[in-house]
């Protein structure tokens, strides 16, 4: 088990703060809005499995800083990997799936109620609040994929492409996904990415309002209630995420160099 105390400071891209067994996890770059990258990548997938193993965790609230949740926009041309490193390897590519895979699955192993407060546009990994079992957003927050087919010329990996065919099913996802389609708040709303809007300065407070509620029911009713809920997602990308992965990274290598350098990569990578 983990110990609040022992992680609570860990991260330079994730501030923690709990109170009553409330976790509100705020991500963020520099006091700043996120920027997607190696990084709060890494940090992500060990915060994940920290939360997930402290049984004092009764409600997660996920949340951003300032006007966006994540970003910035890929622009064409952008590469993950070339953000790694110089040299596409064997060891580079089992790094990055390593932590691709796992910020999924650490997520998804989290077995308590999670709020995702989308505070505006999520322009990188979109799908990260989407996995939560209740998501609030801003009257200006959007949805999007900017990181893969598009722009950045990369197969909708990563658990993007499951998490979308799953909310909005396959031809809307299809759609959202070949053509670069932004969703906004409005229209996330009736498509049933978001359940709630409100002004960017009243979410947390209706964040928390939610999750003092059913901060009210017994430890594992909670637990068990999330494990039920999140079953379906955690089998597809189970099932799908590393194949997805893969396909990821041999479309990409058709337009990268490729250079024989077999030095280990360290995990987490570099700023």
């Amino acid at each position: 088990m983990s110990r609040f105390d022992e992680y609570a400071n860990k991260f330079t891209s994730i501030k923690l703060e709990r109170k009553k067994g409330i976790l509100q996890m705020t991500l963020h770059t520099d006091g700043k809005p996120v920027r997607w990258g190696p990084v709060i990548q890494s940090e992500l997938v060990e915060c994940f499995t920290q939360i997930g193993a402290d049984r004092e965790n009764r409600i997660i609230i996920m949340t951003g800083i300032g006007d966006e949740f994540s970003g910035p926009r890929a622009e064409p041309g952008y590469s993950f990997y070339r953000e790694v490193s110089t040299n596409i390897t064997a060891n580079l590519l089992d790094t990055i799936h390593w932590n691709a895979h796992r910020l999924m699955t650490r997520m998804l192993d989290i077995e308590v109620p999670m709020i995702a407060v989308v505070n505006g546009p999520a322009m990188r990994h979109s799908e990260l609040p989407l996995m939560c079992d209740i998501v609030i957003g801003a009257d200006d927050c959007s949805f999007e994929d900017t990181a893969h087919f598009k722009i950045a010329s990369q197969t909708p990996g990563d658990g993007i492409g499951i998490v979308y065919t799953m909310l909005l099913g396959i031809n809307r996802a299809r759609y959202f996904m070949l053509t670069g389609q932004i969703i906004g708040a409005k229209e996330a709303k009736e498509l049933g990415l978001i359940a709630e809007i409100h002004p960017r300065e009243k979410l947390l407070a209706r964040a928390w309002e939610l999750a003092e509620d059913l901060a009210k029911k017994n430890d594992l009713l909670l637990r068990y209630t999330r494990v039920t809920l999140i079953q379906p997602l955690k089998k597809w990308m189970g099932n799908e995420v590393m194949y997805h992965l893969a396909l990821e990274s041999l479309a990409k290598l058709d337009k990268e160099d490729v250079t024989p350098d077999h030095k280990e990569i360290e995990q987490g990578a570099k700023k």
